[in-house]
């Protein structure tokens, strides 16, 4: 349907060399595909009988034939009604016998003609015609401008038609017949029979090229952007064979190398998967993703995600363990040796490995160990490790607060990783390690999740042999796994997860304890850090009873470290400058590298005046000792309350007070000096936070102390709740508020009756020299604390 561009010999001849009358009476010759313009050369192959019949007849005689367009060209065999009103009278120029029976003709158009009437259908179509006249080509500077636009177009098409010579537009360029012109372009046209007809149709020759140049116009339209289409197609072809090419190439190269990297990559990987010990479903999972990876090319995006996957996969021990060893005199031993003291935890941890030697098997208990900083909780996981033979992994997992830390990202996201759990299996290379949760406490939560939710699964025996792994996405089995977390504030802890705890606390270390840590553990380990393991020269008991108690004040040792660190560089400064260094530290030595005591007890031993009493107190850092002083001025009726203290802790002085104002008389107090008196009840450090109700029934004896006048007894410490009716409770951390009382050198302490069992699980030699009282009522407090 391109152009064709076969013109006659004489195109400026409007008979076209041909005298030939145009008879009235004329053999139809139906088109199926094609519209006949005058002066239009066309080669038609003729296939009917009818047809062929009519061509032969016409060729014989006059070689003129009526040639018309039909209005279906799906019809086979058409009749009259089929044809088309207006058609082309054509001569035939030269007729050709083709070998397979056919007929090849060669006609040209003369003149347009309508059918009058049929006068004959057998056997071939007649009728009698009338010839349409052709009117003059105007010559108006309008119509010209029409052929010269015509002629551009007609370029334009032929110039983005890749099927069409170049030389069609030359050719076109050099017609100079408007009118034949206008008919051979339209011949050419690609366009449908009927818009060809509707050329045909027209009388004028200038609305003839109007239309015309419509369809060209949209011809051009449809040329360009097919040309558009082809370019591209042909630009994405190119990129995608020339990368195929260059792959082709690569791959040549790398066989003449030794074969291809990531072939060889996907092979190793199936090796090592033969020796895993896989759960089926991670069997059938890596064979998936090991099969992908074999079909994908290492440069799409998908490649390194897929590999990541099966390389953790692969490093993570499935069902490999550690051989426990159940020799329990033996562990017994490393545990003693790596800690002093912790008694408790010692006994638990050899009660696990007895039933573990006896069963075989038992789904780890969680352990939580609770105590105060510095007092060796997380060394203690290690040491563990090492009696039973396991491997050991420690867990930070202070100020996480992202879910993802522990169950791991979806492998979609970028920079997705498997959760810390996972990891830290990975690292260790066992499924039965002893794995350390650090500061279990400090776990926020925020937007992102909240942590210590996903620890929920990880630390419940019954749920953690199908631990899942959002980045792994299979279950992991961490029910072998021994996990103990390590807490400072078991308030912290969500109530759900505290739950799935077993809580063993560790308290404070006595003076005793800590001058043998400090000489088993800490003296040699800071000798040898400051490179002074050589020498020899000691520091005694007393020595060390005075860093700890003027220069530390803590319930681990974890100051003392730092102390005894300054002491050795010291020393260390001293052998370097001199060559040679005291054979044994003195208090005054002490005193010089140290500097003055940075704590004094002096002024808690004694209370000197009335409304001044010592009570007990339990911080993160231990046990401590708490001033608490009453005073009474004249004024209103309030209380007045200061230094920093929790909404708790000024209840219980709210309390005090009530019920003082309410025994009056009991105690031979005048009922009415509490309405014109202002009590003020301080404590001091105000910089500190207090909160806690076992300051009540300090605050009462304090209060009762500067009503009365009376002074509270010398070297007495106290610690318990009261309620309004002056009976006392019982508080916590009985063993920490007691070694506090000895290390500041009191003698005697008040406590509730039902505490009395927490002083008998402290070793007595740690509180030789202190005797306790115990109470249930504060008449029994007052009667013990004040002085006559």
């Amino acid at each position: 349907m391109d152009f064709m561009p076969i013109i006659p010999i004489n195109e400026n001849d409007s008979d076209f060399s041909d005298t030939t009358e145009i008879p009235s009476e004329l053999a139809l010759l139906p088109l199926r595909n094609t519209v006949l313009f005058p002066g239009v050369v066309l080669p038609i192959t003729v296939g009917r009988d009818k047809s062929i019949k009519a061509v032969g007849d016409a060729y014989k005689g006059n070689k003129l034939i009526g040639v018309i367009a039909q209005k279906d060209s799906n019809i086979e065999d058409p009749d009259f009604k089929d044809l088309e009103a207006i058609g082309t009278v054509a001569r035939i120029v030269k007729q050709i016998k083709m070998p397979d029976g056919g007929t090849t003709i060669i006609i040209q158009g003369r003149s347009r003609f309508s059918v009058q009437e049929l006068t004959a259908e057998e056997p071939y179509f007649k009728a009698t015609i009338k010839v349409l006249g052709e009117d003059e080509a105007p010559t108006d500077p309008d119509f010209e401008a029409y052929v010269s636009n015509i002629k551009d177009l007609a370029a334009d098409i032929i110039q983005l038609s890749p099927n069409i010579p170049s030389e069609a537009s030359i050719i076109l360029r050099n017609i100079e017949n408007p009118s034949f012109l206008i008919h051979f372009v339209s011949s050419n046209l690609n366009t449908d029979v009927r818009e060809k007809q509707n050329l045909l149709e027209l009388d004028n020759i200038r609305e003839r090229a109007n239309l015309l140049m419509q369809f060209l116009q949209k011809e051009l339209q449809f040329a360009e952007l097919k040309n558009k289409v082809t370019n591209k197609t042909k630009v994405e072809i190119d990129k995608q064979q020339r990368e195929y090419f260059l792959q082709q190439q690569l791959k040549s190269i790398k066989e003449e190398l030794g074969g291809d990297v990531n072939e060889r990559e996907v092979k190793e990987m199936m090796k090592k998967a033969e020796s895993k010990k896989w759960t089926e479903a991670a069997r059938e999972m890596f064979k998936k993703g090991a099969e992908k990876l074999e079909r994908m090319h290492p440069s799409t995006p998908d490649y390194s995600v897929v590999y990541n996957h099966l390389d953790l996969m692969l490093d993570l021990p499935w069902q490999e363990y550690t051989h426990d060893v159940y020799d329990l005199k033996k562990a017994k031993e490393i545990l003693d040796h790596d800690h002093y003291g912790m008694d408790k935890i010692k006994e638990r941890i050899l009660e696990y490995l007895a039933v573990l030697k006896l069963k075989g098997d038992m789904k780890s208990p969680i352990l939580c160990f609770y105590g105060p900083p510095g007092i060796g909780k997380t060394s203690l996981g290690r040491s563990i490790a090492n009696a039973i033979g396991r491997k050991y992994v420690r867990l930070s997992l202070g100020g996480i607060h992202d879910e993802s830390e522990i169950r791991g990202h979806r492998k979609t996201y970028i920079g997705a990783m498997p959760g810390r759990i996972v990891q830290s299996i990975r690292k260790v290379k066992s499924s039965n390690p002893v794995m350390i949760l650090d500061e279990i406490d400090k776990v926020g939560s925020d937007h992102r999740g909240d942590p210590s939710s996903a620890l929920l699964e990880v630390l419940d025996p019954e749920q953690n042999n199908t631990f899942y792994d959002n980045y792994l996405e299979l279950e992991y089995d961490l029910s072998k796994v021994l996990f103990i977390a390590t807490a400072n504030n078991l308030q912290n802890i969500q109530p759900a997860l505290r739950d799935r705890l077993e809580i063993i606390e560790l308290s404070g270390y006595a003076v005793e304890e800590k001058i043998e840590i400090a000489k088993r553990h800490l003296i040699p380990k800071q000798k040898e850090a400051h490179g002074l393991n050589h020498t020899r020269f000691t520091i005694n008991n007393k020595v060390l009873e005075k860093i700890i108690q003027d220069y530390t004040r803590e319930s681990g040792v974890r100051e003392l470290d730092r102390q005894l660190a300054a002491i050795m560089r010291n020393q260390a400064k001293t052998l370097a400058l001199d060559g040679n260094i005291k054979s044994t530290l003195t208090v005054p030595d002490i005193e010089a590298i140290l500097g003055r005591a940075r704590y004094n007890n002096e002024m808690y031993k004694a209370a000197n005046m009335p409304g001044i009493a010592v009570g007990l107190a339990y911080t993160y850092v231990g046990g401590d000792i708490l001033f608490i002083e009453a005073t009474m001025s004249d004024g209103k009726s309030e209380l007045r309350l200061t230094g920093n203290l929790g909404n708790v802790m000024k209840e219980s002085a709210t309390t005090a007070l009530s019920y003082l104002s309410a025994n009056a008389k009991k105690y031979g107090i005048d009922s009415k000096l509490f309405e014109r008196k202002t009590v003020h009840i301080h404590v001091p450090e105000g910089a500190v936070p207090k909160d806690g109700p076992s300051a009540g029934i300090t605050m009462l004896t304090s209060l009762a102390s500067a009503v009365t006048g009376r002074k509270v007894r010398p070297y007495l410490g106290m610690t318990g709740e009261i309620t309004l009716r002056g009976l006392v409770l019982p508080v916590g951390g009985i063993k920490e508020k007691v070694l506090a009382a000895k290390r500041a050198g009191l003698k005697e302490l008040i406590l509730c009756w039902q505490n009395e069992k927490d002083v008998q699980d402290i070793n007595p030699e740690y509180i030789k020299g202190l005797s306790f009282h115990y109470v249930k009522n504060m008449s029994q407090v007052l009667d013990l604390a004040l002085q006559d």
